[in-house]
Formats: structure tokens, sequence, C-alpha cells
């Protein structure tokens, strides 16, 4: 729980981002954008891969909006 909601007063990096494995003080900690701690890079791949899936989606759901909202008139204009 974050401290600022009314939780208890925790360290970003007391424990790994996707498995909540908890970080040790003498072990390697794998960072990924930003604060986001990870025990392996095992952890940290599987994070990435689950954002890159996630922005692929989001990009093919843009642009399946952006082509159903685009009206394209063809043809010929007659100015008398």
């Amino acid at each position: 729980m974050l401290p600022y909601a009314g939780g208890e007063n925790t360290h970003f990096l007391e424990a790994c981002t996707l498995c909540s494995k908890p970080l040790g003080h003498n072990t390697d900690i794998f960072m990924y954008r930003g604060n986001n701690p990870f025990c392996s890079q095992e952890c940290r791949q599987e994070q990435i891969e689950i954002d890159e899936a996630r922005e692929k989606r989001w990009r093919v759901k843009k642009s399946k909006e952006t082509s159903t909202k685009t009206n394209v008139r063809t043809g010929s204009i007659v100015v008398a």
C-alpha cells in the first residue's frame, strides 16, 4: 500500500514489482522504467514483454479507431 494513501510507510525497493519476492540488501536489483525494481532478469524481462504486448494492443486499437473515424470522399467537384 502506498504511504500517501493511508498505508504503512514502505520503501519501493523492498519487493519485486512482478512476483513480490522480498529484495535483499546485498543482492542485485534489476530496475525498469524508473522506479520498478525486480528480483531477477527473468522477472524484469517478463514485465517488459507484458508492457510491449499492452502497447501493441493499444496501438492496434487506436489504429482501428482512427481508420473507422476517417471519412474520405472521392469524386469530382464541379464549380459553376
